[in-house]
């Protein structure tokens, strides 16, 4: 393991550390204005969901770090504690990108990166139309901690297009097709190919990793991802269901193969069960890593 102590590097090193390892971070497309109106609009990638009841979304626009300096961004929160944040998808990222541009205080940045101000309607600064969801926010307090300016909002609006809204009137997370930040240039984009579903084990009380039996858990063939899709069933197969999934094509095949000497019953039941798995398949899974002659 590569050991670092943040005290002993200059920031802007461990920086890249960090931001090439907490990743993918979400973007907050700010928009913002000063005292005369002037329009701000910043991307940052230190930013998320922090609160429920009331919604809370924080992110932190650091000072420059070429002379310590405060952004535009937060010198206009510090006039107008107000707030608009926008969400980024694959569709805007290369603008959203060109808005981040220094631009001289009082640069209009959705004019420099053709843009679309659509007039919020609780809060002074506009809102990006060309975004599919987005939050007009209050600012509750700005904390100050070394070079970063800690933006604490509370959303009191929210705007999302119909693009993205599935038929339960929810965000369907497969028309999103968000964009996150990673190190460097790097970014990530969040589409059907890349996106993957894991049930949360909130509705119910699995078995737990320690109860899946000791020759399943010291698998040579399920990984950590495999043994955890097994902890988190409620249950395992009843003897009855165990001695009827024996009469499966698929288990009639493995057994064949272990009469012929073909190879170790143990490994073609974990072998099966990761295939099951993979598809998804827990109680299957189960069903044939408890099979026994």
């Amino acid at each position: 393991m590569l050991i670092l102590n943040p005290k002993e590097l200059d920031s802007r090193v461990f920086y890249s550390y960090l931001t090439g390892t907490v990743a993918p971070r979400p973007i907050a497309f700010a928009s913002t204005v000063d005292k005369l109106g002037n329009v701000n609009l910043s991307p940052f990638s230190f930013f998320n969901i922090m609160g429920i009841n009331p919604p809370i979304l924080v992110f932190a626009p650091n000072n420059r770090g070429r002379d310590g300096s405060k952004k535009d961004t937060t010198l206009n929160l510090e006039e107008v504690p107000e707030v608009v944040i926008n969400m980024v998808d694959y569709a805007m990222v290369q603008q959203m990108s060109l808005s981040s541009v220094e631009f001289p205080r009082g640069t209009n940045e959705f004019i420099k990166a053709g843009f679309t101000e659509e007039k919020s309607v609780l809060v002074k600064p506009p809102r990006v139309k060309e975004s599919k969801a987005q939050f007009e926010c209050k600012v509750l307090e700005i904390k100050q901690f070394g070079s970063m300016n800690l933006a604490i909002c509370e959303v009191i609006l929210a705007h999302f297009s119909e693009e993205i809204i599935g038929e339960n009137g929810k965000i369907d997370q497969q028309k999103t097709d968000w964009v996150a930040r990673m190190g460097g240039d790097w970014y990530v984009r969040a589409n059907e190919i890349s996106m993957f579903e894991v049930e949360k084990p909130t509705t119910k009380i699995g078995i737990g990793y320690d109860a899946i039996p000791e020759s399943i858990r010291l698998s040579k063939i399920l990984t950590g991802n495999h043994l955890g899709q097994l902890g988190n069933v409620e249950n395992l197969p009843t003897q009855a269901e165990i001695e009827a999934y024996r009469a499966t094509p698929t288990m009639q095949n493995i057994i064949e193969q272990v009469m012929y000497g073909c190879a170790f019953l143990d490994n073609l039941l974990q072998t099966e069960a990761a295939k099951l798995l993979n598809e998804n398949k827990v109680k299957e899974a189960w069903l044939v890593l408890l099979q026994r002659p």
